[in-house]
């Protein structure tokens, strides 16, 4: 059966310790981290989610863009599992966005993210995957996959002045992109 799972908030030491590999993609116990990942990310209104996240401290994540509204503007796609997943390159170009995270309830940031990535992972049947990835769907990677070295997306904000409430960029950021 597959469940949602409790999001553990910053300061958990769980959120700051580096993810070992997964051995056995196959395992059940693997299989269903995968799916209770995928159902607490769309309870939540995520986009993404990494299995430190639900005190679960292994190289998995979950890349869920959608439209929701956190981000009334993503992009859809199908959730997509992707173990021991690895930055195997990038571009120079380097752009600032706006971040939430669920174990970060309330407050948002603005973090330079790589514009473009090419990733490589497992997926959830063990077959290598290789992708490019730009802009949004881009940066929900960089931010999930730095769960898995420990990091939270505070630790790449660049000034306390790059911040903002959860309430206040609803109002500010998203109510005045919608308008227009």
């Amino acid at each position: 059966m597959t469940e949602s799972t409790q999001v553990i908030q910053l300061g958990n030491p769980l959120l700051r310790e580096k993810s070992i590999p997964v051995e056995d993609i196959h395992a059940p116990s693997c299989q269903q981290l995968i799916d209770n990942l995928i159902t607490t990310v769309v309870r939540t209104d995520g986009v993404g989610i990494a299995a430190p996240q639900v005190a679960e401290n292994y190289r998995l994540l979950i890349v869920a863009s959608r439209p929701n509204p956190r981000y009334p503007h993503a992009p859809k796609m199908e959730p997509t599992p992707m173990i021991n997943p690895e930055i195997i390159a990038h571009t120079g170009e380097v752009v600032k966005g706006w971040e939430g995270c669920l174990s970060v309830p309330g407050i948002r940031g603005l973090v330079p993210r790589y514009q473009t990535i090419e990733i490589a992972y497992n997926d959830r049947h063990g077959k290598l995957q290789k992708l490019e990835l730009t802009d949004f769907v881009a940066r929900i990677f960089q931010h999930e996959y730095d769960h898995l070295e420990g990091i939270v997306f505070l630790d790449r904000v660049e000034s306390t002045y790059d911040m903002m409430t959860e309430a206040e960029y609803q109002q500010r950021i998203v109510k005045n992109s919608s308008a227009k």
